[in-house]
């Protein structure tokens, strides 16, 4: 066991946490979720989220991201009962595998290769483009690219692929996204900024160099490594599947309720 699990044990007991709260705690560290990044890259207004530093390295109190991770689920579980659209991003090499299955899983939209400037403030011209990318993949299914020569049907395989690192995981966009989850924010900051200004919320796994005021609902953590991303989604994942449910049940009984009332005179 690590030096820095040991501590956190310690510190668990120094806060009289419950035993499900510990027995969580003590899954987050075996994924790996305590790692910040160099102490030297640390933002001002994440050391609060800090329980010490090691070798160099921060490690971050758990405790406290345990309470942001719970906010953070509550608020998805909250839009998902409502019926919104959640929006994931994350296209660093190590999340992009759960980052995708997790979507598909709870039938999110998601980006997972390259986030496209304007993808949400330019969305009219965007949601043109993805349309014109549905069409071509509905095209070529059909057999209707076959009466181009095959240059032409080269081009447009090219142009496929090319619009799928973009649009492959949003062709269901028709609206703008109600919540937005994004894998380190400051990888992402275009897409940061195109949420902030539409004021669409956003729940972002942080590392210790980001700024978790900017975002709405920040979950201080390890966001390289899989692991950890992959625990903290499926965690997430829980609440948006518990508001999806609730939501079903909900439309279930008013159509219940509109079905069995007596018909009026």
């Amino acid at each position: 066991m690590s030096d820095e699990v040991k501590v956190l044990e310690a510190e668990q007991k120094e806060k009289e946490l419950s035993p499900a709260e510990s027995a969580t705690i003590e899954e987050m560290a075996k994924a790996g979720i305590l790692y910040g990044r160099k102490k030297s890259k640390t933002h001002p207004r994440m050391k609060s989220m800090i329980y010490a530093t090691r070798s160099g390295m921060e490690v971050l109190d758990l405790a406290k991201t345990l309470a942001c991770l719970i906010k953070a689920g509550e608020f998805l579980k909250e839009v998902a009962k409502k019926g919104g659209g959640i929006l994931v991003i994350g296209t660093m090499p190590a999340s992009q595998v759960v980052v995708e299955e997790f979507a598909k899983k709870n039938g999110l939209l998601f980006v997972i290769k390259r986030w496209l400037g304007g993808t949400l403030t330019n969305f009219k011209t965007i949601n043109q483009r993805i349309q014109y990318y549905i069409n071509l993949k509905t095209d070529k299914a059909a057999g209707k690219l076959e009466k181009y020569t095959k240059k032409e049907q080269s081009d447009f395989d090219k142009e496929i692929a090319r619009l799928s690192g973009f649009f492959s995981g949003l062709e269901s966009m028709s609206v703008l996204p109600q919540a937005m989850v994004i894998i380190d924010t400051v990888e992402h900051e275009i897409a940061l900024r195109e949420a902030q200004r539409l004021n669409i919320p956003v729940v972002g796994i942080i590392n210790t160099d980001s700024n978790p005021e900017e975002i709405a609902y920040p979950i201080p953590a390890n966001s390289n490594a899989k692991t950890s991303v992959s625990w903290l989604l499926n965690q997430l994942g829980v609440k948006i599947e518990e508001g999806a449910k609730e939501r079903i049940v909900a439309l279930a009984q008013v159509v219940v309720a509109t079905t069995s009332k007596p018909a009026t005179k």
